[in-house]
């Protein structure tokens, strides 16, 4: 089974939380599905499905985008560990001149292909690992709920950085994580969000959006 049939297999459309008329392809069960991926790439330790649900960090980096379509409108535009591609359609939806989104996950890049097409806007999907290479020429990086692990937070916070201090304008969602170190970080906008996966809490709960100082 290819990466596409198994995402359809394994999800259903839906409506996005707190997104009016945004829909991604979700799953309703992440242990299922995980598990599906064990048994469909041999791997006993396969990665979380991430690209299976709509997280508390980038639900809240998706709203600021909506709320706020001047910070994309017009600008080139990357989504960093893309996951479903939440981030990068709510950019391409209010007028970004061209959004990118990379995740390392191959079903990631089928999800985001079928996301965008569902919401009818169209995203380059890359998978590609970005953080051992000089940030790209961009305006906006998007980042949501990239902190649920120390050594991989730390790796991409350092990247992040690199990328403000080059004139990158770094936004960054985060539902209160433990491993997002926020010395370099100015909180721009809070909501109450509610995730879709149980290993979240599925009820309400806050998620902030930072921007990355430059220096």
């Amino acid at each position: 089974m290819n990466e596409r049939s198994f995402v359809l297999k394994h999800t259903r459309l839906q409506e996005v939380p707190g997104l009016p008329g945004l829909r991604l392809h979700l799953s309703d069960d992440v242990y299922s599905v995980w598990g599906a991926i064990q048994r469909e790439t041999g791997e006993v330790d396969g990665p979380i499905p991430y690209w299976a649900f709509a997280w508390g960090g980038g639900l809240a980096l998706a709203r600021y985008v909506l709320d706020t379509p001047d910070l994309v409108a017009g600008r080139r535009v990357l989504d960093l560990a893309s996951g479903s591609g939440l981030d990068a359609i709510a950019a391409a939806r209010v007028g970004a001149g061209e959004v990118r989104a990379f995740d390392i996950d191959p079903f990631s890049i089928a999800a985001i292909n079928l996301n965008a097409r569902a919401n009818n806007v169209r995203i380059d999907a890359r998978r590609e690992d970005l953080l051992d290479a000089d940030p790209p020429v961009v305006d906006v990086i998007l980042a949501g709920d990239c902190w649920y692990e120390e050594s991989f937070g730390a790796r991409i916070s350092e990247w992040l950085i690199r990328a403000a201090g080059s004139g990158i304008q770094v936004l960054i969602g985060d539902p209160g994580r433990r491993y997002l170190a926020h010395d370099r970080l100015t909180t721009v906008a809070t909501y109450d969000v509610r995730s879709t996966t149980d290993l979240e809490d599925l009820g309400r709960t806050t998620a902030t959006v930072y921007e990355v100082r430059q220096s």
